[in-house]
């Protein structure tokens, strides 16, 4: 899910959130990684051919398409608020021959489609950035046909973890988790999930856990190349700045700290990642 930013403060009261991240080139190098093989993969066995799915926050639509794929007799509906990105989700769909795949904008605080409209409606990376988490999950049940599926996937921030120690690292995590909150985000979103499918009113879940790895020299300099420049020239930079989380100075010695790491031979960086399957 990718909202703007408000022009007004935050207020404990508010349901929105600002979306962290924004949509710099370096997000979305990290976000058309995302297949629905390495960040779905806990919903993979539940689908089939006719199914019609919800793919909410779908970004630049990579995930959405793999779904596509994998419901050749069915229906795919990409959905994200920011319509920016769905220019290059539409072309991923178009690259790939797809014709079972539409994307439109929306919010998912209120979704503009009947109730009991899908047979699966997915949320990956997305219910970090919602204010009201609680909330949007009803609203997912709300669109999913009963014995359908609430498919949601979070990483939690908190629970990252890398080798070697490098100077600054430690910042980089305490920082991004300052900004998220400021914004009315939840960035340890996935040890949440299942507390919040049950405040939401869910009794049938499945909650299970997996990974990303980064440890392999392509791959070390892949992620620390992407966080090096989200740390100075995103979004999240900007809101680092304007919120008066750091100044300039704390994100170069931060997007230092990245480089250094990504040059280390034996570095090592695993995100863990909650996972909720959800009957409705």
């Amino acid at each position: 899910m990718a909202p703007t930013a408000p022009t007004a403060p935050m207020t404990p009261d508010d349901n929105s959130a600002v979306y962290t991240h924004g949509h710099h080139e370096s997000v979305l190098r990290s976000h058309t990684w995302r297949t629905a093989r390495n960040s779905a993969a806990y919903l993979l066995p539940h689908l089939q051919p006719h199914l019609e799915v919800l793919d909410v926050g779908c970004g630049p639509g990579t995930i959405t398409a793999d779904l596509a794929a994998l419901v050749p007799q069915g229906r795919v509906t990409g959905l994200d608020a920011a319509a920016e990105v769905l220019g290059t989700a539409r072309a991923v769909a178009r690259e790939r021959g797809l014709d079972n795949v539409a994307f439109t904008v929306g919010d998912l605080r209120a979704l503009d489609f009947p109730d009991d409209s899908f047979d699966v409606v997915h949320a990956h990376q997305v219910l970090q950035h919602v204010g009201d988490p609680v909330g949007a999950l009803r609203e997912m049940r709300r669109v999913c046909r009963p014995g359908g599926i609430v498919a949601v996937r979070d990483a939690d921030y908190a629970a990252m973890t890398w080798y070697p120690h490098v100077p600054g690292l430690d910042e980089w995590q305490e920082l991004y988790q300052q900004v998220a909150r400021a914004g009315g985000g939840e960035p340890d979103a996935g040890r949440r999930l299942l507390s919040w499918a049950r405040q939401a009113g869910f009794t049938r879940t499945t909650a299970t856990a997996s990974a990303w790895c980064y440890a392999s020299e392509e791959e070390r300099s892949w992620w620390s190349g992407l966080w090096t420049d989200r740390t100075v020239a995103s979004a999240y930079a900007q809101l680092a700045v304007d919120g008066g989380h750091a100044d300039r100075a704390a994100l170069d010695r931060i997007a230092a700290a990245w480089r250094a790491w990504g040059r280390h031979e034996d570095a090592w960086f695993a995100v863990l990642n909650g996972e909720l399957l959800c009957r409705a």
